[in-house]
């Protein structure tokens, strides 16, 4: 039979005997592609879709029949979904290796017992019959010459700090930009992005959480004017545009291969990117061999802090904000066993001063607790000093509408779990932590909570309190990590002594 046939009938689920699936499925990345058809018809559109991608066919929105007639003609190519590593399977779209992770089901395809993988199965299931397609051309469309519109002026920290990621993108290699809490790290991309852009390469801007890209993708763009941003997450109506610049969750990098020239990886160290080995392999898996890679964090983790201080990982620092006032610094104060004042409808006294002066000094705050379930016995405690306090947690439907209401006055405060640790911007703000000696602030938990604190230039000082039971490690260094960071922008010139 010829292949290309037998690929359309594998494709179109068509009925084949096992021993010719077998074969086609075990010599799909040995099989030479067919020769070139004199009535091909080249669709620019499919081009687009493909183009540093691995796609299940369910996501290619076009016919069979132009998705086998450009495989024909050797634009399209497959990979197998699943590989067997010493007659273990192997994802190929999430590199999952983990046994237990992967499952079997007869399959109407290949009406065999096909493996598949559970990893990533959140993207579309990927099986032993499952193949990924792309785009074999290297050359990516030429895009329209960017045009960088943007009149700021970046601070002497953070124009340094520009200066290497233009070098590192010329250089094709990895940096760590390690900026403070409110340092301006989105505008010390521009010049690197737009220098990657003139010379036809293709960016992508990475992230965890789709917020983040939702706010980045309208400020690029108004920066970029002259391409369009595709924007990538899930339910994005972006996911079948091509574009020059990319901004995406790190779980849509899932889809890409082999595509970016550069790739900057905004919060690093943010969850569920921290600790989640597949999307980790989806950023490698979406780099071009010649690429640069730029990490993003104000939180590098233990290991990256070494290696930075052994030279063992390039990175640049941004010690300071944009307008030179250090950052505030928490102070510890002990509370007592609040768990216990909480069984009898109370928080500890010195808490409760701190709420209510900002209730009667209008001075809008964020009050961080260490779990969902305390809202219920917490909420009630606080709307007695004001009816309007509103609680907010991962789960919450009204989430972003009642981060909105805070910013626009129109309640006292927030109560909060450390889904708003980071991603938020007040400009005037105070923050207090209830059990900051919980193991679920971390040290990277409790920078970033007071990075909340101060980031505007009209009101650069604030108040950020942790109310304890007794000191962490945690506690320790997130308060000697903010001292550092001021330590080391007085040395450089970068603040105003006060």
């Amino acid at each position: 039979m010829n292949f290309a046939v037998l690929r359309e009938k594998l494709v179109t689920e068509a009925l084949l005997t096992t021993p010719e699936i077998t074969q086609a499925i075990t010599s799909l990345a040995e099989i030479p592609q067919p020769p070139t058809n004199p009535n091909f018809s080249f669709n620019r559109e499919l081009q687009k879709l493909l183009l540093g991608k691995q796609l299940l066919i369910d996501e290619i929105p076009y016919s069979l029949e132009d998705i086998q007639s450009h495989y024909e003609n050797g634009y399209i190519t497959m990979r197998k979904g699943i590989t067997l590593n010493k007659n273990r399977p192997q994802c190929e779209r999430c590199g999952n290796e983990d046994q237990s992770l992967f499952a079997t089901f007869p399959c109407s395809r290949c009406r065999e017992i096909c493996t598949y993988c559970r990893k990533c199965i959140m993207m579309g299931r990927v099986s032993t019959c499952t193949p990924l397609y792309g785009w074999g051309d290297e050359n990516d469309l030429q895009h329209t010459d960017a045009t960088l519109d943007w009149t700021g002026t970046l601070s002497s920290g953070q124009q340094h700090a520009s200066n290497q990621v233009i070098e590192f993108i010329k250089a094709n290699k990895e940096l760590l930009v390690w900026a403070v809490c409110g340092a301006g790290k989105t505008e010390v991309l521009f010049e690197g992005i737009h220098h990657a852009l003139s010379e036809q390469k293709r960016v992508c801007v990475a992230t965890p959480r789709t917020d983040v890209v939702l706010e980045l993708t309208p400020r690029l763009q108004a920066v970029f004017p002259t391409i369009e941003v595709a924007s990538f997450y899930g339910g994005s109506e972006d996911r079948q545009k091509y574009s020059p610049l990319t901004i995406a969750t790190t779980h849509q990098l899932l889809r890409f291969y082999k595509a970016f020239d550069t790739i900057i990886l905004d919060e690093v160290d943010a969850f569920p990117y921290s600790v989640d080995e597949a999307l980790q392999f989806a950023v490698k898996q979406a780099r071009k061999d010649n690429s640069s890679l730029i990490y993003l964090t104000a939180t590098p983790n233990e290991q990256w802090q070494k290696e930075c201080r052994q030279g063992k990982r390039e990175f640049v620092t941004i010690p300071a904000r944009y307008h030179r006032h250090p950052l505030p610094a928490p102070e510890f104060v002990w509370c007592g066993n609040w768990n216990k004042a909480l069984t009898k409808g109370t928080l500890p006294a010195n808490v409760m001063k701190w709420l209510k002066h900002r209730i009667d000094t209008g001075k809008h705050a964020l009050f961080f607790i260490p779990k969902i379930e305390l809202i219920p016995k917490i909420l009630p405690i606080l709307q007695k000093l004001h009816p309007d306090i509103e609680a907010v947690h991962a789960e919450d439907p009204n989430r972003k509408e009642k981060v909105k209401a805070l910013r626009n006055k129109e309640i006292p405060l927030l109560i909060t779990t450390t889904i708003l640790e980071r991603g938020v911007t007040f400009p005037n703000l105070d923050v207090a932590v209830l059990g900051s000696d919980d193991r679920i602030f971390t040290e990277s938990a409790l920078v970033q909570i007071s990075g909340r604190v101060g980031r505007s230039a009209q009101f650069p000082n604030g108040d950020i309190t942790f109310f304890h039971y007794g000191l962490t490690e945690s506690m320790l260094k997130a308060r000697k990590e903010i001292q550092n960071m001021n330590k080391e922008a007085l040395q450089k010139g970068l603040i105003d002594v006060e």
